[in-house]
């Protein structure tokens, strides 16, 4: 699977990388497999023919040779990686994969003798580089927007010819990672984490919780963010939104960083937030939230293709807001929870997000608004019966994408069941005999029906057992969980 492009400003800096021993003495055996001139020779294997600073001249020939101003930015880098199960590609079928990925990328169509340069290098045996140099031949530039969708789509066609483990199509619902330049704003200003992720947690929250645009921009200056509306022209009507992290600056402090709700999340978008509003709802304890969370996942169980949209989406705003109401002893492990999820609470494919379990989700959303005056008030036997029934909830909502063969999401829905049953085991055991259980304790377990989806799920009554350890485990968060990782393995 293709991995996000980088650019970068230097080309001889990156190929001594790619051909030096690594960070951890990690690469082995570097070389060239594939280049845009077959007989050039290998720099590793064949160094009094070519040498690492002569290849790096050669790519950057057609740069240096352009009339109008240099790119910033004319070194185009990515990677290619296939799944550990599968077996171990040869060079020739490297090069046969890299050639396809720069002419579906735009650098180098099939063909076209103006193209960029560009080399495939392969210094492990489960994946490539590709670097080429942003300059065609004629003096114009490539036409390289969209490259990693397109190279996605490729990729599918080879994992299929060539025997390979079958990857999650791009579906675009994986989250934003921070890049490595707010990573290391965020050290320098002595944060523990980047301001893009403090503000998709923020507005995530308020979008959870709002019931029409003026209670979600209020719950957003609420929450200590500096908010900027974006009004129609035409109509006065506002049409979207950016949020800005107070003190979090650019350009020697003279404005702030603003980050549109597009930029920070798919689906944290005016347009995507709206469709999750829902008419404000009597608040009620947290008994009542755990039984309508109940109901809930006994609809997903049975909820079709489009319904079950929604009702993920309103899990996963459940699960937000839990995370922000949830006792200090087991907050992390909710965060975290709620973190994994989110990538499960957009399905792919689809925009409503109209559901029957919807209403009980959202329900119990707006209750857990009074969670903590409550929460005190029930101890752990409350806390515990919440995070059963969410348990419950996130395995019907992991059998709901295993149905319809959505891999990423149902990865990302499984290891926040491990999350949850971490926190369920923090609250003790006392809570555990209070309510006698109405059934045997056992795991959601969903299959589909013929036509109407899995089947539904009986309840749960205590906290389900942990399933065996998998090829990919959930990771154990720390104190402060970070930006969750991109949609399952890189390719």
């Amino acid at each position: 699977m293709p991995k996000k492009a980088d650019s970068g400003d230097t080309t001889a800096g990156l190929l001594a990388y790619l051909f030096g021993p690594g960070d951890r003495d990690e690469h082995t055996d570097p070389h060239l497999v594939a280049a845009w001139d077959p007989a050039l020779p290998c720099p590793a294997r064949t160094p009094d023919r070519m040498t690492l600073s002569t290849l790096a001249q050669l790519l950057d020939a057609p740069v240096d040779a352009l009339r109008a101003p240099k790119p910033a930015e004319h070194v185009w880098h990515t990677s290619i990686r296939n799944a550990p199960t599968d077996r171990v590609l040869s060079d020739a079928e490297w090069a046969k994969i890299a050639a396809e990925m720069v002419h579906v990328a735009g650098i180098a169509p099939h063909g076209d003798e103006q193209a960029c340069r560009w080399v495939a290098v392969r210094h492990a045996p489960d994946h490539i580089h590709l670097v080429a140099t942003l300059a065609r031949r004629d003096g114009t530039g490539p036409r390289i927007r969209g490259d990693i969708p397109r190279m996605h789509t490729a990729a599918r066609a080879f994992e299929t010819a060539l025997g390979l483990q079958a990857m999650s199509p791009l579906d675009q619902t994986a989250r934003r990672a921070p890049v490595t330049g707010e990573k290391e704003k965020a050290t320098r200003r002595g944060l523990t984490e980047p301001a893009r992720a403090t503000l998709q947690r923020a507005v995530r929250e308020a979008a959870a919780l709002a019931t029409g645009d003026t209670d979600f921009l209020t719950r957003l200056r609420d929450a200590g963010l500096r908010v900027r509306e974006h009004h129609n022209p035409t109509t006065g009507a506002v049409d979207g939104y950016a949020v800005a992290l107070p003190g979090d600056r650019a350009d020697h402090g003279t404005r702030p960083v603003w980050f549109s709700g597009r930029t920070l999340a798919y689906d944290l978008s005016l347009p995507r937030i709206r469709e999750r509003f829902h008419p404000t709802i009597t608040p009620a304890d947290l008994t009542r939230a755990h039984t309508r969370i109940r109901e809930a996942a006994a609809l997903l169980a049975r909820a079709g293709r489009t319904q079950g949209a929604g009702d993920v989406a309103a899990l996963g705003d459940l699960l937000t807001v839990t995370a922000a109401v949830s006792p200090t002893t087991v907050r992390d492990q909710v965060r975290a929870a709620a973190t994994r999820f989110e990538q499960a609470s957009r399905a792919p494919g689809t925009r409503t997000l109209q559901g029957t379990a919807r209403t009980h989700f959202k329900a119990a959303t707006r209750a857990l608004e009074h969670a903590p005056r409550t929460a005190r008030a029930g101890g752990a036997p409350a806390v515990l019966n919440l995070l059963i029934a969410l348990i419950e909830a996130v395995e019907a909502a992991t059998a709901w994408h295993r149905a319809h063969d959505h891999h990423a999401q149902a990865t990302a829905a499984a290891q926040a069941a491990v999350l949850l049953r971490e926190a369920a085991d923090l609250t003790g055991t006392p809570a555990r005999t209070t309510t006698p259980p109405r059934t045997p304790s056992r795991t959601v377990r969903v299959t589909p029906a013929p036509a109407r989806g899995p089947a539904t799920p009986p309840p749960v009554t205590a906290v389900p057992p942990r399933p065996p350890t998998g090829p990919h485990p959930a990771p154990r968060p720390g104190p402060a969980p970070g930006p969750a990782p991109g949609p399952g393995r890189s390719r």
